[in-house]
């Protein structure tokens, strides 16, 4: 965490994903840049998302042996297409890896990570149930 992304990492912790657009082109990216990598623009700012995303692709990893992912193993890591435009990578969660779609749709988690950083994850949106329809 630097002064510059400090933002996204406060929003975080407060369970909110932020990207960042660019007044210029219109184009939203992620990672977090102070200029758009796009057409170059510093007329760039943050953007709160919608936290929706499709799986794009994704690896399920069992040996990694750097803190803290040794603990965690086997995990998926995966590659999300955010509503807003921008490919961020991540972590699924709350999913079986053969229940995994490509173009499945997702949402933002949020996990703290040894009480000193808050990190997105992404887990399967769930499924709205509709309230019984009274009769009468």
């Amino acid at each position: 965490m630097d002064d510059f992304t400090r933002p996204w990492w406060e929003a975080a912790a407060e369970g909110r994903l932020l990207v960042r657009r660019c007044g210029a082109c219109g184009r939203a990216h992620h990672y977090p840049r102070e200029f758009c990598p796009y057409c170059w623009s510093e007329e760039v700012g943050w953007e709160q998302a919608s936290g929706r995303a499709t799986l794009y692709t994704w690896s399920v990893v069992h040996r990694n042996d750097l803190l803290p992912f040794r603990a965690r193993t086997p995990y998926t890591a995966a590659v999300v297409d955010l509503a807003e435009g921008p490919r961020m990578m991540t972590e699924i969660v709350g999913c079986a890896e053969e229940d995994l779609r490509i173009g499945m749709e997702l949402e933002a988690a949020f996990r703290e990570e040894g009480g000193a950083v808050v990190v997105p994850v992404f887990a399967p949106v769930r499924a709205v149930t509709a309230p019984p329809r009274r009769r009468g």
